[in-house]
């Protein structure tokens, strides 16, 4: 079986975005078989670009809502993209929400968010954004950050990433959520996000204990965790 050969994107046709997004705030509902992911997107059009539809990538998402402005809007999909035509004309920035779910457990391509070992990962590099929510998902695309992660709080006790956290408690149901933050801008390929079970649960307790001295409360760095073996 010939494997689909990925589309060759070259330097010299490249072209600046026609739109920019300021702000990202993402809240997602974590579950093995149906994760809701609720994407806000403060955005605005790009000056230097001629007036255009907004075109988002998604790849193996389910879409149920879109909303600009507080109100529902008109859409068509192209192929794997979402295309939205009857956005704000003129520069001023607007709020676009869209919300998705999809199945993290099928993940088999280690691409988007995806299961291992009974916990929650993300792998957003090269192009893996998209499979997490419609995005702009190219590398000149900065914007800030903030990650609501909610999840059953006995199976997956730990939820992390990127930035500093700003908020966390207890939810109805046996759930918990935490918030996080990240000051700095960055474009999807690098907006790395993790979800640790119950595995990682004592690791971090060691971790956070041998860093009490220290001047920072958290220190994550993108590596791979490993499950630890047992004997």
């Amino acid at each position: 079986m010939l494997e689909e050969q990925s589309k060759a994107i070259r330097r010299v046709d490249y072209t600046a975005p026609a739109f920019w997004i300021d702000t990202v705030d993402l809240t997602f509902d974590l579950d093995p078989a149906k994760t809701r992911v609720l994407n806000k997107m403060r955005m605005r059009r790009n000056p230097d670009v001629a007036a255009q539809a907004l075109r988002l990538d998604g790849e193996d998402l389910n879409l149920a809502r879109v909303m600009v402005n507080g109100a529902g809007t008109s859409f068509k999909m192209d192929d794997d993209q979402l295309v939205l035509e009857n956005l704000p004309e003129g520069n001023d920035a607007f709020d676009l929400e869209i919300f998705t779910t999809c199945n993290p457990s099928k993940n088999t391509q280690l691409s988007g968010l995806y299961v291992s070992n009974d916990s929650f990962f993300t792998q957003c590099e090269a192009e893996g954004f998209r499979r997490i929510t419609y995005f702009l998902d190219r590398p000149d695309v900065m914007a800030s950050y903030t990650v609501t992660l909610r999840a059953d709080a006995k199976q997956y006790p730990v939820l992390l990433s990127n930035g500093n956290l700003m908020e966390q408690g207890l939810l109805e149901e046996g759930r918990h959520f935490a918030k996080w933050t990240d000051p700095h801008k960055k474009n999807p390929a690098t907006c790395s996000l993790w979800w640790l079970a119950n595995w990682w649960h004592a690791s971090s307790a060691l971790f956070l204990a041998q860093a009490k001295n220290t001047c920072c409360k958290f220190l994550f760095a993108p590596v791979i965790w490993t499950k630890p073996n047992t004997p």
